[in-house]
């Protein structure tokens, strides 16, 4: 399999994952400021949900 020429799919996943960390980290950013106890809790369970719940 010659590495040359990544397929589009390579670019594809590469820009996903870029918003997905994007959206994490300014979701986090507006998370944590808020300094309250439950935030966690409510947090975790919503991982099953990721980008649809944030979008």
């Amino acid at each position: 399999m010659p590495q040359l020429n990544p397929s589009p799919w390579f670019f594809i996943l590469t820009l996903s994952w870029l918003v997905f960390l994007f959206i994490f980290t300014s979701k986090i950013k507006n998370i944590r400021p808020l300094q309250k106890p439950h935030t966690t809790l409510i947090f975790v369970p919503n991982i099953n949900h990721w980008p649809w719940s944030w979008t």
